[in-house]
């Protein structure tokens, strides 16, 4: 699934550098070295000298392309073993409304998606009124309040947030950034598709709009953008549904600008943590992280499972430990 629709390709520069392969006159620096030498067999040794284990073993690095080409023979081989098309009804055939998305939340506040990355959050005030199919999915694909079909098990999740741990896949700097897609390559589906929902508000001129992802007209599903400057040539086609609003536009400048190989993807996993729907007096402008909750049980007291240190027993209330005798704290007692 692209997101960027039919935006024109980005002009690339090639830049032609002239080598000196062992000029005999006439090069500057003198003959018989300096920098006419750069790229002659004299010093071919170095320039390929790979870095070397402790145990003599060479190193060999996998260029981006080589890498490229190895992810895309795994999503390759994983993808014979989907179950692409739903083999059975959607559980949620017949709608699903803002009040299912959001049942069992404050009543109070503007709707906000707090999205986490990897490299940072991402607070999006979101567009109940203006698309309300729409918010509705979004949010209940976050909250796992609406079923959606996994293709690696061939079954509807249900209770299952659907975007935690997902990828940003698609990376375009002063334009855009994708993510949303389970399968982590812009191919999988939500096993459903939602109609497009136009509205006077429907438009991608700045930075920071949050919007549905879309094969073509009433095809949005899970996989959503929020864009990195103006996009106003897919105001053209009035089908990527805008329901949402992002503060912190430095964090999807960081994500937009991370390097990227063919299809303009990370070379590197850009990843979707939580999405987390909470309502905010003031909206995004005002929102703070959310806390991250402790596994059951968990003591900072006693994380560290270690003896106090001298100044954590001069604490009040805190019983002095009986000290070994080779304890360095007990060294003016052993004199």
């Amino acid at each position: 699934m692209s997101p960027c629709f039919r935006f024109q390709s980005l002009s690339r520069l090639a830049l032609v550098l002239p080598l000196c392969f062992g000029c005999d006159t006439g090069c500057e620096g003198g003959e018989g070295g300096g920098l006419e030498r750069r790229g002659s067999v004299a010093n071919a040794e170095q320039l390929t000298m790979r870095p070397v284990t402790e145990d003599g073993y060479e190193v060999v690095e996998a260029s981006p392309r080589m890498r490229n080409r190895q992810e895309q023979e795994r999503r390759s081989e994983a993808r014979e073993n989907l179950v692409l098309e739903p083999t059975e009804p959607d559980p949620m055939a017949d709608g699903f409304t803002l009040r299912q998305a959001v049942e069992g939340m404050p009543t109070d506040g503007q709707l906000v998606a707090e999205i986490v990355t990897s490299l940072g959050t991402v607070f999006c005030d979101l567009m109940a009124e203006e698309a309300p199919k729409t918010t509705a999915n979004f949010i209940g694909l976050a909250r796992g309040k609406r079923p959606w079909w996994d293709a690696r098990v061939g079954q509807w999740r249900h209770n299952k947030p659907y975007y935690d741990g997902t990828l940003i896949h698609r990376v375009l700097p002063d334009y855009l950034i994708q993510g949303g897609d389970y399968l982590g390559d812009g191919s999988g589906t939500p096993g459903y598709t939602i109609e497009h929902e136009s509205h006077e508000q429907n438009r991608h001129d700045t930075a920071g709009i949050l919007a549905m992802a879309s094969h073509g007209p009433d095809e949005n599903g899970a996989q959503f953008f929020i864009t990195d400057g103006a996009a106003s040539d897919l105001n053209v086609e009035d089908q990527y549904t805008v329901f949402g609003r992002c503060e912190n536009p430095e964090v999807v400048e960081r994500v937009a600008r991370v390097p990227q190989g063919d299809d303009n993807r990370p070379l590197t996993d850009v990843r979707i943590e939580h999405v987390i729907i909470q309502r905010v007096a003031g909206g995004a402008a005002n929102a703070r992280r959310t806390p991250p909750v402790m596994p059951e049980g968990y003591d900072p007291d006693n994380i560290r499972n270690a003896s106090p240190g001298p100044s954590e027993q001069a604490i009040p209330g805190r019983v002095p430990e009986e000290m070994h005798p080779l304890d360095p704290r007990n060294a003016t007692k052993m004199r």
